[in-house]
């Protein structure tokens, strides 16, 4: 069985290209254009990876990352923040996050699946 992804983007575009780019390489995607409706999502499917957006509509991406770690459900899934806002205090609100990393938009759609499959445990 593939892996199973979870992108949380509230720009269609990058939810597009993440999506795509994941399908290409054998990953089941569920999508998500909100931090609630991402959470939803996280606990129902159960994700290998999450990819999240910082800036999100309803809440920060790292603000529904603490919701997920507190679930034991959904506390072990690799989160991979997907920002375009890597500036110090972006990284310092990142790092104290449990089993999460971050890659820098524009993403390098070459070596996407590739950065990102560096956080799934296999």
């Amino acid at each position: 069985m593939g892996k199973k992804a979870l992108v949380v983007d509230d720009n269609a575009n990058n939810l597009l290209l993440e999506k795509d780019l994941l399908e290409v390489a054998g990953f089941t995607v569920f999508e998500a254009e909100n931090a609630a409706d991402g959470i939803a999502a996280a606990r129902r499917e159960k994700p290998d990876i999450i990819l999240m957006d910082v800036r999100l509509p309803d809440m920060r991406g790292t603000e529904a990352a603490r919701i997920l770690r507190q679930d034991e459900e959904t506390v072990d899934i690799p989160i991979v923040f997907v920002t375009s806002s890597v500036m110090a205090e972006g990284i310092e609100e990142i790092k104290d996050i449990n089993s999460s990393g971050f890659i820098g938009k524009p993403i390098n759609t070459r070596t996407f699946v590739e950065e990102i499959s560096q956080f799934i445990r296999h």
